[in-house]
């Protein structure tokens, strides 16, 4: 990896304060988690307060760009309650009556829960009511996935997360993240704040673990499993993104990149409130 790559994915998506190759870690034992599964990947993560950064596979890391899938649900959310399309996490969206093969999606359902079930008719619903020029508007202003040009919709306004015709690199994802933590992306606060209300999934006296989960297929028919957020303990943020991919085109994925998480975030330390 050149000093030249490594100052790339530190100081362009994220912004990184006092970055610099001694900042960045190259952790390959993280490794063996992704091998246990049969899958490959990579992961980063950002400790907010050092400054400091811990990478597997920086190459895929920084330098690859995939399909969000279910992780751009955190854009569609802040887009809907910018423009009033929805007003909170209450609003409901009718089911049209169609059975697309998720029956815990066949029935009418409010925001909370179809971000957090990860429900695409409701957001491919939510996206026609945005409607293409005002999301388009709202991407180009946001700069989502900029090294590999902005989001570009065509006539796939409810899907265009989803195939393939978008992409966004881990990196990308964690500057995302990172400021939808501080309040920093064009949006209002309280748009924020109801989003990142929707990523907590775990809170007790040790730590707060804070996510958003994607899955989809790439061209050729992969799996592809995201996972994008932050873990704070002790009031200090550490902002990660795992990024899966198997063979499988029906990968038993879910359980796969929370074990994955998990067993690397403890192996890092977290998870006891030492931090």
């Amino acid at each position: 990896m050149t000093l030249r790559r490594i100052l790339a994915i530190c100081l362009i998506p994220i912004g990184f304060a006092a970055c610099s190759p001694n900042n960045v870690r190259e952790d390959n034992s993280l490794k063996k988690y992704f091998d246990e599964q049969h899958v490959t990947g990579c992961f980063g993560l950002f400790d907010n307060g050092q400054g400091r950064f811990t990478v597997y596979n920086l190459s895929r890391f920084s330098d690859s760009a995939y399909l969000p899938a279910s992780t751009f649900k955190i854009v569609n959310s802040l887009i809907g309650l910018e423009t009033g399309q929805v007003l909170d996490t209450n609003t409901v969206f009718n089911w049209d009556g169609r059975d697309r093969g998720r029956t815990e999606c066949n029935r009418d359902m409010n925001m909370w829960d179809a971000f957090r079930i990860s429900c695409p008719p409701w957001y491919m619903e939510l996206a026609r009511r945005i409607g293409q020029p005002t999301m388009q508007r709202y991407l180009d202003t946001l700069g989502y996935a900029h090294r590999y040009g902005s989001f570009t919709i065509k006539n796939n306004l409810d899907t265009f997360w989803l195939d393939n015709s978008a992409k966004v690199t881990a990196d990308e994802q964690l500057g995302l993240v990172k400021k939808l933590y501080f309040d920093q992306l064009p949006f209002q606060k309280r748009s924020q704040r109801i989003v990142r209300s929707m990523m907590l999934w775990e809170n007790n006296a040790n730590y707060q673990l804070y996510y958003k989960t994607g899955w989809g297929h790439t061209e050729n028919d992969h799996s592809l499993g995201w996972i994008v957020g932050w873990i704070e303990e002790n009031k200090h943020p550490y902002f990660f993104v795992l990024q899966i991919e198997s063979p499988e085109h029906d990968f038993n994925m879910a359980p796969v990149r929370t074990g994955i998480l998990k067993n690397i975030l403890k192996q890092l330390g977290f998870m006891e409130g030492k931090k």
